[in-house]
This record gives structure tokens, sequence and C-alpha cells, in this order.
């Protein structure tokens, strides 16, 4: 990859979720709005932002400011590039399969206690994604029914 403009940086969905948030009770504080195609284009990021799966839709949000700190500084021996550090904090992988697809080459650069205290930092530092409760439900009924 090769860098095209030195002062560009990389955000991570938290980062822009907060600013958009932030946007738009700077504006609701002003009372006043933003061109039509900037309020339908955050309303419409929000909106996926928040979906289901997505890792900022739990409620109450499992990442903050420090939080992105914390992941940095705890995974800072292995020496994860900096694209791959925006995935992890984006698709917060808990499992090896998931983090195969975030970390080039993992398999030679990582050994399986590697992997596996990767996967632990994330789940201890921005939190997992609670069972589903479908799921749960349909067990429960079988084990009541027993």
């Amino acid at each position: 990859m090769k860098v095209l403009e030195s002062k560009s940086a990389l955000l991570t969905n938290h980062e822009v979720f907060t600013f958009l948030q932030n946007q738009e009770k700077e504006y609701q504080g002003q009372k006043r709005r933003g061109p039509g195609n900037l309020e339908t284009l955050r309303r419409e990021l929000l909106q996926y932002l928040k979906q289901e799966e997505n890792p900022l839709s739990q409620n109450p949000p499992t990442y903050n400011e420090e939080s992105i700190g914390k992941l940095l500084e705890r995974l800072r021996p292995y020496e994860i590039q900096k694209g791959e550090m925006v995935m992890i904090m984006n698709l917060r992988p808990v499992n090896i399969p998931m983090l195969n697809a975030v970390l080039e080459d993992m398999a030679e650069r990582f050994t399986d206690d590697e992997q596996n205290d990767i996967c632990t930092a994330v789940a201890e530092v921005l939190g997992t994604f609670p069972p589903k409760a479908e799921g749960g439900d349909a067990m429960q009924t079988t084990e009541g029914g027993s």
C-alpha cells in the first residue's frame, strides 16, 4: 500500500459515530440544519452503525474513548499493522476465524497462544455480543419440556 497524502488518517467506526453524534447535537443546540445531503448521510450512517451485529449497536455501548487506547496498548507486543488494528476495532473479532479474516497471514505471524491472547484482549477491552435471545428461548423451551 502506498501513502498518497501524509496528513490523512484512519478512523474507527466509533470515532466516526462519536463525531456524527456530536455534530448532530451541535446543530440542534444552534437550532440550524446542515445541507440536506449532509443530514441524510449523517442519519443513514448513524442508522447503519446502530444496526444489529454491529459492535456499536449495543446499549449500553461497550466502546468508549479509553477503550481504543487500552486495546492499542494491550496489542502493542504483536506488531499489528495500523489498518489491521482499525479493522479489529470496527469488527471486534472475538474468535480465531473472525480474527483470521482481519489479520493478514495470521497463521504465519502468530502462534496459537498469541491468536487466543489477541481474541481475549479484544473481548476484555471492547466487550462481546450478548448471546442471542432467540437461541436461548429455544433451549429453555426444550429443557423445560424434558
